[in-house]
């Protein structure tokens, strides 16, 4: 079984809802490839049970009885095959055409060009542990019955008993912003369905604060299925606002998703639809936000130069009236410039940001992304401060939202002890601070903060036991594969 494969299991019980359904072999074997993660050419040998070695025996003796010469397979063959490691000879195609009664493009072994709608396809959806599967016809090979496969697979990945981080499933999550890059390009829906979909990123921005990270991801994917098959046809002015509103927040809590899982390359494409959709749009705040968001990617993981850059410029799109976008783009600012060493400029930009704070309107209890509320404020000036060298008299609160901010923080602090010459009580801050974080919640953000205080401790104090014990944390920590 190779890596991301599901077990057998899940083939067999395809078969028996094939069985009950009465599909046929080509129906059951785009069920498994869609759901189990494999070829479609091992698709088809699931489907009708055999094992590699029944396979490689059925060959044989179908080139036997009909005198089609020696089929020179064998089970290590089939199986390169099968995983695409290898492809098989022309000749060896047109017999496991044969075999499996279907032809090279079925069989994943050939491209279709064709621009016709060809026969009706039937992509089949598992409903997860102990429910009843579905399944949705529809005409031809195009857009839908893609989409329709990666639902299945980001559904399959929210059901499992764990979130697997793999190639396919990433790979899926760039294709889903590609297409929707390219519907954007081009660009009938209801009022209704707008309304609902405006509740369904209010809720998901709601959420995201305190959700893990990948399981958020594979979700905010389906919802963009939606929203990009909405905005397919050019629609109303108004209507076209609301759907691109709707694709610059979903686009910007992927890329940050992608961001704290450590995967900057799709973080940053992603950013770049959101800017997309928010430059068509034409909402200067809109523009705003996505660059002050944007400003927080290479503050942890590349140029800090960059953040400022990108948080300047969000200050001046959102302009002189008192916002989200004006008083964060400020805030960045003030971290990046205090990391720095610019520490006259970090004290003005901090202070221009509690500024616009204040004159901001007062918008409730309600904790969501990208809405800069006091705790927001409260998690810059405190990382401002301690990147001064101020101490602070700061205690994390009681976990709930923005579960990672007080890490982060905790992590920061943890890194200005060890440059200064405290590393045993650094590693143990960091290793407090590690420890206090869901597994889920562990990814690649808080990892690499917590490994830059191993790279403050001098060569000399490494094998301390503080050390030692947080260096250990720090191995293979996360249940993701």
């Amino acid at each position: 079984m190779a890596r991301g494969e599901h077990s057998p299991a899940c083939a067999r019980r395809w078969r028996e809802q094939a069985g009950a359904e009465q599909w046929t072999p080509w129906q059951t074997a785009q069920a498994i490839h869609g759901c189990c993660g494999v070829s479609l050419l091992k698709a088809h040998r699931l489907a009708r049970g055999w094992s590699a070695r029944q396979a490689v025996q059925e060959l044989e003796e179908m080139c036997l009885r009909q005198d089609l010469g020696e089929a020179r397979a064998n089970i290590d063959l089939l199986n390169a095959w099968e995983n695409k490691r290898a492809r098989p000879r022309p000749q060896t195609i047109d017999l496991l055409a044969r075999l499996y009664r279907a032809n090279a493009v079925r069989l994943g072994l050939a491209g279709d060009y064709c621009d016709d709608e060809g026969e009706a396809r039937v992509v089949v959806l598992s409903g997860g542990e102990g429910r009843q599967p579905y399944r949705a016809e529809e005409r031809g090979q195009g857009d839908g019955g893609s989409d329709m496969e990666r639902r299945a697979l980001f559904h399959h990945a929210l059901l499992g008993s764990r979130s697997v981080m793999n190639g396919r499933l990433l790979a899926e999550v760039e294709r889903t912003r590609q297409e929707l890059d390219r519907t954007l390009a081009r660009a009938t829906v209801s009022e209704d369905q707008l309304d609902a979909l405006d509740e369904q990123v209010l809720r998901y921005r709601r959420e995201y604060i305190t959700s893990a990270p990948l399981p958020m991801l594979y979700r905010l994917m389906l919802e963009l299925c939606d929203v990009r098959a909405l905005a397919a046809a050019r629609q109303p002015a108004m209507a076209q606002r609301r759907l691109l509103s709707a694709t610059v927040m979903l686009a910007l809590l992927s890329a940050d998703a992608l961001m704290k899982l450590g995967d900057t390359r799709q973080a940053h494409a992603w950013y770049g639809t959101a800017r997309t959709a928010s430059d068509d749009m034409g909402d200067l705040r809109l523009r705003a936000l996505v660059r002050a968001q944007q400003a927080m990617l290479p503050y942890y993981y590349g140029d800090l130069a960059e953040t400022v850059r990108l948080a300047r410029e969000a200050r001046m799109l959102a302009g002189s009236a008192p916002s989200s976008p004006a008083a964060l783009g400020a805030a960045a600012e003030a971290r990046a410039l205090a990391r720095l060493g610019e520490h006259k400029a970090a004290r003005a930009a901090l202070a221009e940001a509690e500024r616009i704070f204040a004159r901001m309107p007062p918008e409730g209890h309600d904790h969501l992304a990208f809405r800069f509320s006091e705790r927001r404020l409260q998690f810059y000036r405190i990382g401002t401060l301690i990147e001064l060298g101020e101490e602070v008299n700061w205690t994390p609160g009681p976990s709930g939202a923005y579960t990672i901010d007080p890490v982060l923080l905790l992590l920061d602090q943890a890194a200005h002890m060890a440059r200064g010459g405290k590393a045993d009580d650094a590693c143990h801050l960091a290793e407090k601070a590690l420890l206090q974080v869901p597994q889920e919640h562990r990814t690649s953000i808080v990892l690499s903060r917590a490994r830059a205080v191993l790279s403050e401790v001098p060569e000399s104090r490494r094998r301390a036991a503080a050390v030692r014990r947080l260096a250990d944390l720090l191995v293979d920590p996360l249940p993701v594969s």
